[in-house]
């Protein structure tokens, strides 16, 4: 049996994680896990989160077992096994060293249209809902572990021009780009995590990436003690972008 190629999507909130992790699902080779640490990170912050009691009882809550399983076999043996992670989910005392076994890609978008997102569902955000300042770590934590440095790709870039971005990405992770990665059937996913009737309902009635668009929400006021203090963190981490 050949080695897995286990990859690991490191995002922020209310960027194109979900689509990305559609497009590699609909690869023939690949399964996915959405957002393996969302309960532990429920359990150690107290956060309320729409569904939060629902998740609680849905996913893993042992972060060492979690961890494990992030470094095994892909289900269903698949060659391919993506990981979506969101980094506000990693915090300090969530193990990392399993991240050697992985494949890393590191998705931004500006910390504004960020916040304004997220403050839309849940009427409130910091920083560290965000979650730049803990990918911009990530991000140095993850080369200085595989002694490589790893693709960083914007959203915006992603959805201009998705066919050459994609190449670049796959080339960038040591992977075949498939065409199959470009578009997907609309609906539901079993494998869309069970905060999904909250967060996805765009992702759910896509095909495909589309075209970016101005975003539909203001930026509130009092987010951008957020905004101005995640915005250095993108800025460092835009310095390594790919482009297709």
């Amino acid at each position: 049996m050949s080695e897995t190629i286990r990859i690991c999507l490191w995002s922020g909130p209310r960027n194109i994680s979900t689509a990305t992790m559609r497009s590699f699902e609909n690869r023939p080779d690949c399964e996915v896990w959405d957002e393996p640490f969302y309960g532990p990170y429920l359990v150690k912050t107290g956060l309320e989160h729409p569904g939060r009691e629902i998740i609680l009882k849905s996913v893993p809550l042992d972060e060492n077992e979690i961890a494990k399983h992030c470094a095994g076999e892909a289900p269903n043996d698949a060659p391919v096994f993506f990981q979506k992670h969101m980094c506000q989910h990693m915090l300090d005392d969530i193990p990392r060293d399993w991240m050697a076994a992985c494949r890393h890609i590191f998705l931004i978008r500006d910390p504004a249209e960020v916040a304004a997102s997220f403050a839309a569902t849940t009427g409130s955000v910091t920083a560290d809902d965000i979650g730049q300042i803990r990918q911009a770590e990530l991000y140095e934590y993850a080369c200085q572990l595989t002694g490589r440095a790893w693709p960083v790709i914007e959203g915006r870039d992603v959805l201009e021009t998705p066919e050459p971005m994609l190449r670049a990405l796959c080339k960038a992770i040591d992977i075949p780009f498939d065409a199959a990665m470009m578009s997907w059937p609309a609906g539901k996913r079993d494998s869309d995590g069970v905060w999904a009737p909250w967060w996805y309902d765009r992702v759910e009635a896509s095909t495909g990436f589309e075209p970016p668009q101005p975003s539909p929400h203001d930026l509130p006021e009092d987010a951008l003690p957020a905004v101005e203090t995640s915005r250095p963190h993108y800025m460092a981490l835009q310095e390594h972008k790919l482009t297709g």
